[in-house]
């Protein structure tokens, strides 16, 4: 990202993906080019986060099959994180497990009781190759293993079990962007 910008300002909203899509079932490649190309798709991953009033978004979100997302997410003290992870790898989730609403904007409109560790550390690098680690606790915390969860190509409701998950699913049936 430039320096001193607001993250999306420069970037375009894309079309996101939405359930059913093939680039959200599998796992996503790493990231090999630190270049102007991974700039421009991290500011239209926030353009496009911002324009759907999400709190993060994965690169298979909108279609790229990169290990790449973003995020502007508060904690559970509403402490705001901001930032972006390139080739993140989930180090750590633990501590007290909470079944909290989740959503998802491959999902518009809908969200699930999902079970979620209360804390996560995330490592990977910067849009520039500089290696980054990020501490999550409460709902940040859940949307760090969220994201991590897309990269790798699944998605909350594959978490959720039971009723809860059958309801999930006759919503998807009836929602008007489902195929």
């Amino acid at each position: 990202m430039r320096n001193g910008s607001i993250p999306g300002t420069h970037g375009r909203v894309r079309p996101l993906t939405l359930l059913g899509s093939p680039v959200l079932q599998a796992p996503c490649e790493q990231v090999t080019d630190f270049g102007p190309e991974l700039a421009t798709l991290v500011d239209d991953l926030f353009a496009t986060m911002y324009a759907a009033q999400g709190v993060g978004l994965a690169a298979n979100q909108v279609g790229e099959s990169l290990r790449v997302f973003v995020y502007d997410c508060p904690d559970d003290e509403d402490v705001r994180h901001l930032g972006h992870v390139v080739n993140p790898r989930l180090v750590e989730a633990d501590g007290v497990v909470i079944r909290g609403p989740e959503g998802c904007l491959s999902l518009p409109g809908l969200e699930a009781g999902t079970e979620r560790y209360d804390h996560a550390v995330v490592e990977g690098f910067t849009v520039t190759g500089e290696p980054v680690t990020i501490h999550g606790t409460g709902f940040f915390a859940r949307c760090l293993q969220h994201e991590c969860d897309h990269l790798e190509g699944r998605v909350y409701a594959e978490r959720v079990g039971g009723w809860r998950h059958r309801r999930l699913m006759r919503q998807v049936a009836r929602a008007s962007w489902h195929r």
